[in-house]
Protein backbone atom coordinates (compact mmCIF):
# COMPACT_ATOMS: atom_id res chain seq x y z
CA UNK A 1 0.00 0.00 0.00
CA UNK A 2 1.54 3.46 -0.66
CA UNK A 3 -0.74 5.33 -0.05
CA UNK A 4 -3.70 6.41 2.75
CA UNK A 5 -5.58 8.92 2.27
CA UNK A 6 -7.17 9.88 5.75
CA UNK A 7 -9.81 12.22 5.88
CA UNK A 8 -11.77 12.99 9.08
CA UNK A 9 -15.52 15.21 8.43
CA UNK A 10 -18.17 16.29 10.31
CA UNK A 11 -21.80 16.85 8.37
CA UNK A 12 -20.47 17.20 4.77
CA UNK A 13 -22.61 14.74 2.81
CA UNK A 14 -22.60 17.33 -0.59
CA UNK A 15 -19.06 17.00 -1.16
CA UNK A 16 -17.84 13.47 0.06
CA UNK A 17 -18.69 11.66 -3.68
CA UNK A 18 -17.29 14.31 -5.52
CA UNK A 19 -14.29 14.39 -2.95
CA UNK A 20 -14.04 11.01 -4.01
CA UNK A 21 -14.56 10.73 -7.43
CA UNK A 22 -10.95 13.49 -7.18
CA UNK A 23 -9.40 11.36 -5.28
CA UNK A 24 -9.76 8.26 -7.35
CA UNK A 25 -9.10 10.07 -10.44
CA UNK A 26 -5.62 11.09 -9.24
CA UNK A 27 -4.94 8.12 -8.04
CA UNK A 28 -5.36 6.15 -10.79
CA UNK A 29 -4.01 8.95 -13.24
CA UNK A 30 -0.69 7.46 -10.89
CA UNK A 31 -1.16 4.30 -10.49
CA UNK A 32 -1.33 4.64 -6.62
CA UNK A 33 -2.09 1.77 -4.53
CA UNK A 34 -4.26 3.22 -2.32
CA UNK A 35 -6.68 3.49 0.50
CA UNK A 36 -9.59 6.03 1.18
CA UNK A 37 -10.09 6.57 5.08
CA UNK A 38 -13.20 8.63 5.91
CA UNK A 39 -13.51 9.40 9.81
CA UNK A 40 -17.19 10.17 10.52
CA UNK A 41 -16.34 12.66 14.14
CA UNK A 42 -20.36 11.86 14.37
CA UNK A 43 -22.09 13.37 11.31
CA UNK A 44 -26.16 13.80 12.09
CA UNK A 45 -26.67 14.31 8.22
CA UNK A 46 -26.19 11.11 5.57
CA UNK A 47 -22.79 11.61 5.80
CA UNK A 48 -22.26 8.16 6.89
CA UNK A 49 -24.70 6.46 4.61
CA UNK A 50 -22.96 8.12 1.39
CA UNK A 51 -19.45 6.74 2.86
CA UNK A 52 -20.92 2.97 3.05
CA UNK A 53 -22.35 3.70 -0.25
CA UNK A 54 -19.11 4.80 -1.56
CA UNK A 55 -17.57 1.73 0.18
CA UNK A 56 -19.36 -0.54 -1.48
CA UNK A 57 -18.35 0.63 -5.41
CA UNK A 58 -14.71 0.99 -4.35
CA UNK A 59 -13.52 -1.51 -2.26
CA UNK A 60 -10.21 0.88 -1.27
CA UNK A 61 -12.90 3.15 0.70
CA UNK A 62 -13.22 2.93 4.34
CA UNK A 63 -14.84 3.74 7.20
CA UNK A 64 -14.98 4.61 10.90
CA UNK A 65 -17.73 6.13 12.51
CA UNK A 66 -17.88 7.99 15.97
CA UNK A 67 -20.84 7.63 17.64
CA UNK A 68 -21.05 11.62 18.72
CA UNK A 69 -18.58 14.60 17.59
CA UNK A 70 -15.37 13.64 20.01
CA UNK A 71 -13.40 16.32 17.47
CA UNK A 72 -10.79 16.38 14.66
CA UNK A 73 -7.71 14.99 16.89
CA UNK A 74 -9.67 11.76 18.23
CA UNK A 75 -10.61 11.32 14.63
CA UNK A 76 -7.02 12.07 13.05
CA UNK A 77 -6.14 9.82 15.87
CA UNK A 78 -7.93 6.80 14.68
CA UNK A 79 -7.33 7.06 11.23
CA UNK A 80 -3.53 7.12 11.98
CA UNK A 81 -3.84 3.74 13.63
CA UNK A 82 -5.75 2.10 10.68
CA UNK A 83 -3.52 3.54 7.80
CA UNK A 84 -1.83 0.84 6.04
CA UNK A 85 -0.13 3.23 3.81
CA UNK A 86 3.64 3.86 3.59
CA UNK A 87 2.75 7.65 3.03
CA UNK A 88 -0.22 8.81 4.81
CA UNK A 89 -1.87 12.08 3.46
CA UNK A 90 -4.67 14.06 5.29
CA UNK A 91 -7.31 16.43 4.00
CA UNK A 92 -10.14 17.78 4.83
CA UNK A 93 -13.57 16.56 3.53
CA UNK A 94 -14.96 20.31 2.30
CA UNK A 95 -13.31 20.31 -0.98
CA UNK A 96 -11.00 23.40 0.41
CA UNK A 97 -7.55 20.97 0.11
CA UNK A 98 -6.89 19.81 -3.86
CA UNK A 99 -6.51 16.06 -4.11
CA UNK A 100 -3.75 17.12 -7.09
CA UNK A 101 -1.23 18.50 -4.46
CA UNK A 102 -1.13 14.51 -3.80
CA UNK A 103 1.43 13.17 -6.28
CA UNK A 104 3.64 16.14 -5.48
CA UNK A 105 3.43 15.29 -1.56
CA UNK A 106 4.08 11.52 -2.02
CA UNK A 107 7.25 12.34 -3.91
CA UNK A 108 8.54 14.35 -1.32
CA UNK A 109 8.41 11.55 0.79
CA UNK A 110 8.90 8.63 -0.49
CA UNK A 111 11.71 10.51 -2.87
CA UNK A 112 12.97 13.35 -1.07
CA UNK A 113 13.10 12.28 1.99
CA UNK A 114 10.99 14.52 4.19
CA UNK A 115 9.23 12.86 7.30
CA UNK A 116 6.42 15.06 7.31
CA UNK A 117 5.33 17.71 4.49
CA UNK A 118 2.47 20.48 5.75
CA UNK A 119 0.51 22.40 3.44
CA UNK A 120 0.42 26.39 2.96
CA UNK A 121 -2.07 27.96 1.92
CA UNK A 122 -0.36 30.93 0.85
CA UNK A 123 -3.47 32.33 -1.05
CA UNK A 124 -6.73 31.49 1.37
CA UNK A 125 -10.65 32.12 0.17
CA UNK A 126 -11.80 32.76 3.72
CA UNK A 127 -12.71 36.06 5.65
CA UNK A 128 -10.12 38.38 6.01
CA UNK A 129 -11.08 39.75 9.56
CA UNK A 130 -12.38 36.31 10.91
CA UNK A 131 -9.86 33.67 9.88
CA UNK A 132 -6.97 35.16 7.77
CA UNK A 133 -5.78 37.89 9.92
CA UNK A 134 -6.43 35.41 13.21
CA UNK A 135 -4.58 32.77 11.39
CA UNK A 136 -1.82 34.59 10.71
CA UNK A 137 -1.25 35.82 14.30
CA UNK A 138 -1.69 32.31 15.94
CA UNK A 139 1.28 30.75 13.16
CA UNK A 140 3.43 33.51 14.01
CA UNK A 141 3.26 32.69 17.83
CA UNK A 142 3.15 28.81 17.37
CA UNK A 143 6.35 29.30 15.26
CA UNK A 144 8.46 31.36 17.95
CA UNK A 145 7.01 29.39 20.49
CA UNK A 146 8.08 25.64 19.54
CA UNK A 147 10.82 26.71 16.56
CA UNK A 148 9.10 24.70 13.82
CA UNK A 149 9.15 27.63 10.65
CA UNK A 150 5.90 26.71 9.27
CA UNK A 151 3.50 29.26 7.85
CA UNK A 152 0.68 27.00 8.26
CA UNK A 153 0.40 25.02 10.76
CA UNK A 154 -3.31 24.55 11.12
CA UNK A 155 -3.86 23.24 6.99
CA UNK A 156 -5.65 19.97 6.44
CA UNK A 157 -3.36 19.09 3.97
CA UNK A 158 -0.38 16.87 5.47
CA UNK A 159 1.88 14.34 4.10
CA UNK A 160 3.33 11.72 6.50
CA UNK A 161 6.05 8.96 6.55
CA UNK A 162 4.68 6.06 8.28
CA UNK A 163 6.97 5.84 11.09
CA UNK A 164 6.10 9.07 11.96
CA UNK A 165 2.23 8.46 12.62
CA UNK A 166 2.95 5.30 14.36
CA UNK A 167 5.16 7.68 16.81
CA UNK A 168 2.84 10.15 17.64
CA UNK A 169 -0.08 10.29 19.38
CA UNK A 170 -2.64 12.97 18.78
CA UNK A 171 -4.85 13.81 21.43
CA UNK A 172 -7.18 16.91 23.02
CA UNK A 173 -7.01 19.58 20.44
CA UNK A 174 -2.87 18.71 19.35
CA UNK A 175 -3.91 18.42 15.25
CA UNK A 176 -2.88 21.92 14.87
CA UNK A 177 0.27 21.07 16.71
CA UNK A 178 1.56 17.43 14.56
CA UNK A 179 4.36 19.16 13.55
CA UNK A 180 5.55 20.09 16.58
CA UNK A 181 4.26 16.84 18.26
CA UNK A 182 6.65 15.18 15.72
CA UNK A 183 9.52 17.50 16.50
CA UNK A 184 9.10 16.61 20.08
CA UNK A 185 9.40 12.79 18.91
CA UNK A 186 12.78 13.16 17.09
CA UNK A 187 11.63 13.64 13.47
CA UNK A 188 13.57 16.75 12.35
CA UNK A 189 13.46 16.26 8.57
CA UNK A 190 10.15 18.91 8.15
CA UNK A 191 9.43 20.24 4.67
CA UNK A 192 6.82 23.01 3.92
CA UNK A 193 5.05 22.85 0.50
CA UNK A 194 2.60 25.62 -1.37
CA UNK A 195 -1.01 24.50 -2.10
CA UNK A 196 -3.91 25.78 -3.88
CA UNK A 197 -6.35 26.32 -1.50
CA UNK A 198 -9.86 26.54 -2.69
CA UNK A 199 -13.08 28.31 -1.69
CA UNK A 200 -15.81 26.20 0.24
CA UNK A 201 -18.09 24.97 -2.15
CA UNK A 202 -20.89 23.32 -0.16
CA UNK A 203 -22.33 24.01 3.53
CA UNK A 204 -20.27 26.04 5.79
CA UNK A 205 -17.37 26.17 8.34
CA UNK A 206 -17.63 23.80 11.37
CA UNK A 207 -15.08 25.86 13.13
CA UNK A 208 -15.71 29.39 15.26
CA UNK A 209 -13.53 31.81 16.72
CA UNK A 210 -13.51 29.73 20.03
CA UNK A 211 -10.86 27.13 17.72
CA UNK A 212 -8.27 30.70 18.03
CA UNK A 213 -8.67 30.66 21.35
CA UNK A 214 -8.31 27.07 22.02
CA UNK A 215 -5.84 27.03 19.51
CA UNK A 216 -3.39 30.21 21.71
CA UNK A 217 -4.54 27.56 24.87
CA UNK A 218 -3.32 24.32 23.48
CA UNK A 219 -0.36 26.37 21.99
CA UNK A 220 0.73 27.17 25.77
CA UNK A 221 0.59 23.74 26.68
CA UNK A 222 2.46 22.39 23.96
CA UNK A 223 4.98 25.06 24.95
CA UNK A 224 5.07 23.95 28.33
CA UNK A 225 5.29 20.26 27.58
CA UNK A 226 8.28 20.80 25.08
CA UNK A 227 10.18 23.48 27.64
CA UNK A 228 9.76 21.08 30.80
CA UNK A 229 8.27 17.92 30.06
CA UNK A 230 11.08 16.12 30.56
CA UNK A 231 12.29 17.80 33.33
CA UNK A 232 9.17 19.25 34.88
CA UNK A 233 11.84 19.79 38.21
CA UNK A 234 13.70 22.33 36.22
CA UNK A 235 10.16 24.58 36.49
CA UNK A 236 8.16 23.70 39.25
CA UNK A 237 11.52 22.74 41.66
CA UNK A 238 12.63 26.13 41.28
CA UNK A 239 9.98 28.16 41.58
CA UNK A 240 9.22 26.36 44.57
CA UNK A 241 12.64 26.95 46.19
CA UNK A 242 11.85 30.70 45.05
CA UNK A 243 8.58 30.76 47.11
CA UNK A 244 9.94 28.70 50.27
CA UNK A 245 13.09 31.00 50.51
CA UNK A 246 10.66 34.22 50.22
CA UNK A 247 8.54 32.63 52.83
CA UNK A 248 11.62 31.36 54.96
CA UNK A 249 13.09 35.00 55.22
CA UNK A 250 9.57 36.31 56.70
CA UNK A 251 10.06 34.27 59.11
CA UNK A 252 13.11 34.35 60.08
CA UNK A 253 12.50 38.36 59.88
CA UNK A 254 9.65 38.01 62.51
CA UNK A 255 11.55 35.57 64.73
CA UNK A 256 14.76 38.03 65.18
CA UNK A 257 12.28 40.86 65.17
CA UNK A 258 10.11 39.74 68.21
CA UNK A 259 13.33 37.93 69.92
CA UNK A 260 16.20 40.89 70.04
CA UNK A 261 14.26 44.23 68.90
CA UNK A 262 10.06 44.62 69.79
CA UNK A 263 9.94 42.15 72.85
CA UNK A 264 7.22 43.10 74.20
CA UNK A 265 4.64 44.16 70.61
CA UNK A 266 2.34 42.31 69.44
CA UNK A 267 1.76 38.95 68.85
CA UNK A 268 3.90 37.44 65.52
CA UNK A 269 0.51 35.97 64.40
CA UNK A 270 -1.33 39.72 64.64
CA UNK A 271 1.38 40.66 61.77
CA UNK A 272 0.94 40.42 58.27
CA UNK A 273 4.31 39.25 57.61
CA UNK A 274 3.47 36.13 58.96
CA UNK A 275 0.55 34.83 56.89
CA UNK A 276 2.74 36.01 53.95
CA UNK A 277 5.54 34.04 55.06
CA UNK A 278 3.45 31.01 55.92
CA UNK A 279 1.51 31.00 52.56
CA UNK A 280 4.90 31.51 50.90
CA UNK A 281 6.67 28.44 52.44
CA UNK A 282 3.11 26.07 51.64
CA UNK A 283 3.16 27.11 48.38
CA UNK A 284 6.66 26.71 47.70
CA UNK A 285 6.89 22.95 49.48
CA UNK A 286 3.37 22.00 47.12
CA UNK A 287 5.27 23.18 44.16
CA UNK A 288 8.67 21.20 44.71
CA UNK A 289 6.28 18.52 45.57
CA UNK A 290 5.02 18.75 42.11
CA UNK A 291 8.26 18.52 40.16
CA UNK A 292 9.04 16.04 41.83
CA UNK A 293 5.89 13.98 41.43
CA UNK A 294 6.39 14.83 37.85
CA UNK A 295 9.72 13.02 37.83
CA UNK A 296 9.02 10.40 39.17
CA UNK A 297 5.79 10.08 36.62
CA UNK A 298 8.38 10.70 33.66
CA UNK A 299 10.46 8.17 34.77
CA UNK A 300 8.39 5.29 35.60
CA UNK A 301 7.04 5.83 31.89
CA UNK A 302 7.96 2.76 29.70
CA UNK A 303 9.42 5.24 26.29
CA UNK A 304 12.43 5.05 24.19
CA UNK A 305 13.89 7.72 22.58
CA UNK A 306 13.61 7.40 18.37
CA UNK A 307 17.38 5.78 16.77
CA UNK A 308 18.33 3.49 13.99
CA UNK A 309 20.48 0.86 13.63
CA UNK A 310 22.41 0.51 10.08
CA UNK A 311 22.60 -2.74 8.58
CA UNK A 312 26.14 -3.37 9.00
CA UNK A 313 25.43 -2.86 12.88
CA UNK A 314 22.08 -5.10 12.75
CA UNK A 315 23.71 -8.32 11.04
CA UNK A 316 27.16 -7.57 13.59
CA UNK A 317 24.69 -7.71 17.01
CA UNK A 318 22.61 -10.46 15.61
CA UNK A 319 26.36 -12.73 14.52
CA UNK A 320 27.32 -12.16 17.84
CA UNK A 321 23.56 -13.29 19.72
CA UNK A 322 23.85 -16.31 17.53
CA UNK A 323 27.73 -17.03 18.59
CA UNK A 324 26.90 -16.41 22.34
Amino acid sequence: MQLSIVIPLLNEEESLKELHDWIVSVMQSNHFLYEILFIDDGSTDTSWSIISQLSNKNSAVKGIRFQRNFGKSQALHAGFKAAKGDVIITMDADLQDNPDEIPELYKMIHEEGYELVSGWKKKRYDSVLFKNMPSKLFNWAARKTSGVKLHDFNCGLKAFDRKVVERIEVSGEMHRYIPVLAKNAGFSNIGEKIVQHQARKYGKTKFGMERFINGFLDLITIWFVTKFGKQPMHLFGALGVVMFVIGLGFATYLGIDKLFIHKTGRLITDRPQFFISLTAMIIGTQLFLAGFLGEILIRSRKSEPRYTISEETKVETEAKQYSS
